[in-house]
């Protein structure tokens, strides 16, 4: 099995970001990080998790010049 598939779980999406279940929860919860439901419970597509992520990263590049 890939290490990190197409789909993740919250576990392996907080493992993917390095942040807490806890805490990417919580960013779900405030629609912080990109996800979806299916059934109950979250899902993260690592497309999206990747996108988001440079988008942050290019804003973080912006405001310190």
């Amino acid at each position: 099995m890939e290490r990190f598939r197409e789909v993740m779980t919250l576990r392996e999406a907080s493992e993917y970001l390095g942040v807490s279940t806890d805490t990417l929860y919580k960013y779900v919860g405030e629609k912080i990080v990109p996800a979806f439901k299916l059934g109950n419970r979250w899902r993260f597509k690592k497309d999206l998790l990747d996108r988001w992520m440079e988008t942050k990263s290019d804003r973080t590049k912006t405001a310190a010049r």
